[in-house]
């Protein structure tokens, strides 16, 4: 059973692992779309304005049919980065009205922006899995967004002891592992996840699988 990591930046993969890779659309992405690998496509708030996003939305609604493109991101909210949080809201909802056409999950970055994301999931009522990807807050705000029905994915915070990834880990089972931009190989990460679990990576593997099941990702 492979590992499988859900959001990563890397484009190469190695023999025993499945992942998705994470493209940001913007003026120059349309030129090498894979068309086979499992992908990720979306407007990231760093660098989405709405002087551009009917034409990208263009592109975008064609492009996210593919097959291989299995989550509609990363897109999100960032209060340190990119356009006015007004913005990016309007950005971020038209890729979850996406999102919801094609029945595909979302994969979700946000800085400093839980509450409007939080208002933003009840005023739409989302039916799509809304995954938070890299969460590395406190356990107190991890608790409430799985309340809210978000999904969460981990990555290097839980290398970290103490960290609220690491204690929240340990409170859920449908959660998604990834590297990001990391470097850090995802075997690494899986061993983590496991010690912090209690489990073999082996079971640990069996989870991820089936959790990416639930989401129709493989």
């Amino acid at each position: 059973m492979d590992f499988l990591d859900i959001h990563t930046h890397q484009a190469a993969q190695k023999k025993g692992i499945t992942s998705i890779q994470s493209l940001s659309l913007t003026s120059d992405i349309f030129l090498a779309m894979p068309k086979t690998k499992p992908i990720s496509i979306g407007l990231h708030p760093w660098y989405a304005t709405l002087d551009k996003l009917e034409m990208q939305m263009k592109y975008m609604s064609v492009l996210a049919s593919q097959q291989n493109v299995k989550l509609i991101g990363e897109c999100g909210l960032d209060r340190l980065k990119g356009a006015q949080i007004e913005n990016q809201i309007s950005i971020l909802e038209i890729q979850i009205k996406l999102a919801e056409k094609l029945n595909k999950p979302l994969i979700l970055h946000c800085v400093k922006a839980f509450s409007e994301l939080i208002e933003i999931k009840d005023r739409l009522k989302v039916n799509v899995p809304m995954i938070i990807h890299g969460f590395n807050k406190n356990e107190a705000l991890g608790l409430q967004l799985l309340k809210k029905g978000f999904l969460l994915s981990f990555g290097t915070a839980i290398l970290k002891e103490n960290s609220g990834a690491s204690k929240l880990i340990r409170d859920t089972d449908l959660f998604f592992l990834e590297t990001d931009d990391s470097g850090i190989p995802i075997e690494e990460i899986y061993n983590a996840a496991a010690k912090l679990k209690n489990c073999s990576v082996d079971a640990l593997k069996a989870c991820m699988f089936a959790n990416w099941k639930k989401l129709d990702l493989l």
